[in-house]
């Protein structure tokens, strides 16, 4: 079923995909190590929860819901960012990585609309996460971290994006499945 863009779940979704931007954007910078290997940034796990609402956003409203939601989150993080004094870098690179790595995945979710919602959200994943945080990383602390650091932060963030995302979209999928 698919509702209007202005319909109450796309709205929902929405600013549930904006507030997981915002809340990684103010978390960016705070770091867990992992017991083996890896950096992860708390904002990561906020982060994750972002490719399951966009493919959920475009289910429930379609492409044009999906472009709404991007720049609705842009301009929201970007605002916040700016009243928060964040640095510039950070900024920058959350903008970009946030643009590019979104567009990517749904342009490959778009492609893929016949598909099941499984297979879209796996495989607009597949390119959305490594992206978003290979270009993220190397934007926002190239330069300040050592080569080492930065690899760990990738990994960890890779790893945490999808783990967590499987897990929400494996949630979302129960709880849609029990709903109808």
């Amino acid at each position: 079923m698919t509702y209007s863009v202005v319909g109450r779940p796309v709205v929902i979704l929405t600013a549930l995909y904006a507030l997981s931007i915002l809340l990684a954007n103010l978390t960016l910078d705070q770091f867990l190590p992992l017991p083996v290997f890896g950096l992860l940034s708390v904002g990561t796990m906020f982060f994750a929860a972002v490719f399951t609402l966009r493919d959920r956003i475009h289910r429930a409203g379609g492409l044009r819901a999906v472009y709404i939601a991007i720049a609705l989150a842009l301009l929201v993080n970007t605002g916040a960012a700016l009243l928060t004094d964040t640095p510039w870098r950070f900024v920058g690179a959350s903008f970009l990585a946030i643009l590019v790595g979104e567009l990517a995945d749904t342009a490959v979710y778009q492609r893929l609309i016949g598909k099941s919602w499984w297979t879209r959200v796996l495989a607009s994943n597949a390119v959305s996460v490594p992206l978003d945080s290979v270009l993220f990383t190397l934007l926002a602390f190239y330069g300040d971290m050592s080569s080492r650091d930065l690899t760990q932060i990738i990994f960890a963030d890779i790893l945490a994006k999808y783990t967590i995302a499987a897990l929400f979209a494996f949630r979302v999928r129960q709880v849609s499945r029990a709903a109808a």
